[in-house]
């Protein structure tokens, strides 16, 4: 149990019920998915809800079933009612903080973005903080101040209603309703999309391994760079692209030559690595063979990558760690594969085979 992260959330309820009904069909907000969320990266010791329960009667109700500790914050003075809670439940937290050694991570249940500096406080206290918030109410500010932040409409056990429009069912009674149009006409454009996300997530971790080799001792394993996916982007999760857990990600990617996967000194936290040959290799012969195709001299750099994807549409030279596509031939030159000189006059970098 000492090895447990202890989790202390504070819910700024309103701001969660309301985004709720605003923005997800006039859904009821239920705390249930968080705490099922909350209960894989931690123990919960602390629950909290701030908002003036007359106004959420039957809210309370549910909240009481799930342990959570309802702070009542009385509101009648117009403008003020939303200060009343927010201020409390900051004072809290940051109470909390000082008091409460063993606590350490915090949990921040809204989508406002005045809650910010709090963040950053909790955070320079040594605390890891996750957000939680309706995506379509919460301020662009608050996520990446955050180590993680949850999407409520994207956890398991939220149901979000389909919209419904008040013209539509107007029509209905005025006017049949038209055919829906089929769906095998998205179907073949939003498969495209999911494989382009794909793609941009591959992407993302090959950057991810390549930076962290380089300024690690060059083993990298899974945990680590969940961590710091995480870091660079707190919303990521990898249920988004339809794989069930971190790991599911990385063999999908493995198969793709995008990673290698070794045994590390934990079970079940792989190492990861770039591939050292195969795509590398491949994509260094392809560059080879572009460059010799202009049989009248030197090539320029700019327009290479264009040439280059014309004979191979899929090549990315990010996908194998490389953050730029001058990098990528400055390895290739390294390996001897190309020789690449910068010339002034024409401001740009000019390749040839050897």
């Amino acid at each position: 149990m000492d090895q447990e992260e202890r989790l202390a959330v504070f819910l700024d309820y309103e701001n969660l019920a309301l985004g709720a009904r605003d923005h997800l069909a006039g859904m009821t907000f239920d705390f249930r998915p968080i705490a099922d969320a909350l209960a894989e990266r931690g123990r919960v010791v602390v629950r909290r809800a701030y908002a003036d329960w007359s106004y959420f009667d039957e809210d309370r109700r549910a909240l009481t079933r799930s342990h959570v500790e309802l702070i009542e914050i009385p509101q009648r003075m117009g403008a003020s009612r939303k200060n009343a809670a927010d201020i409390k439940m900051v004072v809290d937290a940051v109470e909390m903080a000082f008091e409460r050694d063993y606590i350490s991570t915090f949990v921040i249940c809204t989508g406002d973005s005045d809650f910010t500096p709090l963040v950053h406080k909790l955070r320079e206290l040594n605390k890891r903080v996750i957000g939680v918030g309706v995506e379509q109410s919460t301020s662009k500010l608050l996520p990446p101040a955050c180590d993680e932040f949850l999407y409520y409409d994207r956890l398991e056990g939220v149901e979000v209603p389909a919209p419904r429009s008040r013209e539509r069912s107007k029509r209905r009674t005025l006017e049949p309703v038209p055919e829906p149009a089929p769906v095998q006409q998205e179907s073949e454009p939003a498969a495209d999309k999911d494989t382009d996300d794909v793609d941009q997530l591959a992407v993302r971790v090959a950057q991810t391994v390549a930076g962290l080799q380089r300024t690690s001792s060059g083993q990298v394993n899974a945990s680590t760079l969940k961590r710091t996916l995480l870091r660079k982007d707190p919303t990521f999760n990898e249920a988004d692209y339809g794989f069930r857990a971190f790991g599911e990600l990385l063999r999908h990617l493995a198969e793709r030559k995008v990673l290698e996967l070794a045994e590390g000194q934990a079970k079940g936290d792989p190492e990861v690595s770039l591939p050292e040959h195969g795509d590398r290799e491949e994509a260094f012969a392809l560059l080879r063979s572009t460059v010799a195709e202009f049989a009248d001299g030197p090539v320029a750099l700019s327009g290479l990558k264009n040439r280059l994807r014309k004979n191979q549409p899929g090549f990315s030279e990010k996908k194998l760690g490389y953050g730029s596509f001058l990098q990528f031939c400055r390895a290739a030159a390294t390996a001897g594969v190309v020789e690449l000189v910068w010339d002034s006059d024409a401001d740009d970098y000019f390749l040839t085979t050897p």
